[in-house]
């Protein structure tokens, strides 16, 4: 009888060199990418499925928040399905990138930084600039193609909902397949991972698979779907595209709307909900239950997430607003 699979058995490189990895073969690593206070090394988990043929290199990553988890599964759930028999081309699966916060259940780094708006970071920085940097070079500059992997924050809640260049026709066509209910056209210059990503010429896209700090089986099944349809696509599979049941709806860009004064919140519409240019969207009341402040809609648009925290500091989100082509 087979024992279970220890981590000790699993084993640490340094660096991803695909070209040696064996064809036919999915292999799993720890990649080393720093060392902690007591010098410790803090390594990520890599999972890596070369097939018989050469092709593409498609890049898989979740948890660059430490508080994102429904992209885990969904990479843990692909490299179960995979049919390296008739895999072309590598897929690259990083189900946790942020592995430090991921033990603390935050969503920032340990100094307190998002390394979603640092990206590629520096080789000689800060310690979030450093992990940054490592993380890019040593893994993300492999990849051809990306679908990172996130969710809303916490106390929000998120649509199933895409970030992508759609005026780029492979990034289009990648956004297309992942059947979401909303796409957002962002072309990337931010410091995400996506954005550096796209500098260095790899097609990339984001995908906001729902809720914080859970599980949501229905998302992490469609997220899956998506990457399936990448992968025929891309020509690295033949599993026929499944097309979706309702159409996507496309926004030319999208916002936060704030609030202005503290308090406690309650927001009407639910997630992909249309509004209305004027429509009651939020209200706020102060601690006696008074209504001090009914929140509108600035103009016409789509829902695309939502806050769900009732206690609303002046200045605090309140709706995701995307706004339709």
């Amino acid at each position: 009888m087979l024992g279970l699979l220890h981590s000790n058995d699993t084993p640490v490189i340094h660096e991803l060199s695909l070209k040696e990895l064996p064809k036919g073969c999915i292999s799993r690593y720890w990649l080393q990418i720093v060392t902690d206070g007591m010098g410790v090394p803090v390594r990520v988990p890599v999972l890596l499925a070369r097939g018989k043929k050469d092709g593409k290199v498609l890049g898989l990553t979740a948890a660059v928040h430490g508080n994102e988890l429904n992209g885990i599964p969904v990479i843990q759930r692909l490299f179960k399905e995979i049919n390296i028999e008739e895999l072309s081309g590598t897929i690259v699966g990083v189900p946790v990138i942020n592995v430090p916060s991921l033990l603390r259940k935050k969503r920032r780094f340990i100094d307190g930084t998002d390394l979603n708006h640092i990206m590629p970071g520096k080789a000689n920085g800060t310690v979030s600039q450093v992990y940054a940097w490592r993380i890019f070079h040593r893994i993300i500059k492999e990849f051809d193609f990306l679908i990172d992997l996130h969710t809303a924050s916490n106390g929000r809640v998120n649509s199933y909902y895409i970030r992508a260049d759609m005026d780029d026709k492979t990034v289009r066509k990648m956004a297309l397949l992942q059947n979401a209910q909303i796409i957002v056209h962002n072309p990337p210059s931010d410091g995400t991972l996506r954005g550096a990503a796209e500098e260095i010429g790899i097609s990339a896209i984001t995908l906001e698979v729902g809720n914080p700090n859970t599980f949501q089986k229905g998302l992490i099944r469609d997220g899956l779907t998506g990457i399936h349809n990448v992968l025929s696509y891309l020509g690295m599979t033949e599993a026929e595209v499944e097309e979706a049941d309702e159409e996507t709806v496309i926004c030319k860009n999208s916002y936060w709307i704030y609030s202005d004064t503290g308090g406690i919140l309650t927001v009407h519409p639910q997630v992909t909900d249309l509004v209305k240019k004027g429509t009651i969207i939020a209200t706020m009341r102060n601690i006696f239950g008074d209504v001090v402040k009914e929140y509108r809609a600035p103009e016409d648009g789509i829902v695309i997430g939502k806050s769900v925290s009732p206690i609303n500091h002046t200045g605090g989100r309140i709706l995701h607003l995307g706004i339709l082509r």
